[in-house]
């Protein structure tokens, strides 16, 4: 019995931090990922980190309504090897973002699955292995 323990303990362990990693991994729990919706407005914020960047946009949902959307890419890790850089976006740009609704309408989030930048072209996610996870 005594040299089950340990062998019980590490397997419980284990087992505990991989429903905790799957949980960070879970966007479904946060996004709508069979959904998509567009948003077009004026950057306010570039959190260029890991694990997730965040692109701040204050843009107007369905009724017209202006409000500040937070929207969930990918690290700065991943981002980086796809050509992403900390001065890629810049406050005030006028961006237009496709990405996953969040499940609660109040909190405007979006998972990023496209970006354009109007002025000058600039696009992510339509090419192969611009995507994150």
């Amino acid at each position: 019995m005594r040299t089950r323990w340990p062998l019980i303990a590490t397997a419980t362990a284990l087992t505990a931090l991989a429903g905790a990693a799957a949980a960070h991994h879970s966007f479904t729990a946060t996004y709508f990922e069979d959904r998509t919706m567009e948003i077009e407005g004026k950057l306010l914020q570039f959190m260029f980190r890991n694990p997730h960047s965040f692109v701040h946009v204050e843009a107007p949902d369905e009724n017209g309504e202006m409000h500040r959307w937070a929207v969930e890419w990918g690290g700065a890790g991943q981002l980086s090897g796809q050509g992403v850089t900390n001065q890629t976006l810049r406050v005030g740009d006028v961006v237009s973002i496709t990405g996953n609704p969040g499940r609660d309408p109040a909190d405007h989030r979006l998972r990023m699955q496209y970006l354009r930048r109007p002025a000058d072209g600039f696009e992510w996610g339509r090419n192969p292995g611009e995507t994150f996870n």
